[in-house]
Parts: structure tokens; C-alpha cells; sequence
């Protein structure tokens, strides 16, 4: 259940991070970098800092959508 509200929160993440940084993708897009993002972003926090909390994960989860959303720009420019 943890795992299916995480993948919930990290494609609302991914949804609400493409939107701040003013992308223009598709919305299986968005929510698949939310959910990596949340999935990466989790576990890194986890490890780091042992905390828990559903808004906590949900700033992370978006922190770390944006990061992938900004890697992601920067590698596409060289293809």
C-alpha cells in the first residue's frame, strides 16, 4: 500500500513539477518523472535523514521531479 501512495503522490509530484518549471509534456510524461522522482527522492531521504510524512515525501517528490525535469532538458539539447 506505501508503495502504491508513493507512485500516487510522485505523479501528482511529477504533474504540479512540470507545471512550475513551465515544461510542455504529455501527462504519462509528467507523472512518470513524478514517480521516479518520488521513488528516488523517498529513498534518498530515507537513508539520509530517517523521516517519514506524507507532505515531506511530497516536497521531495517535486524537488526531485524538477531535478530530473532539468536533467532532462539539459541532455536533450545534445541529441
Amino acid at each position: 500500500m506505501p508503495l502504491i501512495l508513493l507512485a500516487v503522490v510522485g505523479a501528482l509530484a511529477g504533474y504540479v513539477a512540470t507545471r512550475l518549471m513551465r515544461v510542455q509534456v504529455d501527462l504519462p510524461t509528467a507523472m512518470g518523472i513524478g514517480v521516479i522522482g518520488a521513488l528516488v527522492g523517498g529513498v534518498g531521504l530515507r537513508v539520509l535523514m530517517n523521516a517519514s510524512g506524507w507532505i515531506v515525501t511530497f516536497v521531495v517528490a517535486t524537488l526531485t521531479s524538477m531535478a530530473l525535469i532539468w536533467l532532462w532538458k539539459y541532455f536533450r539539447t545534445w541529441f
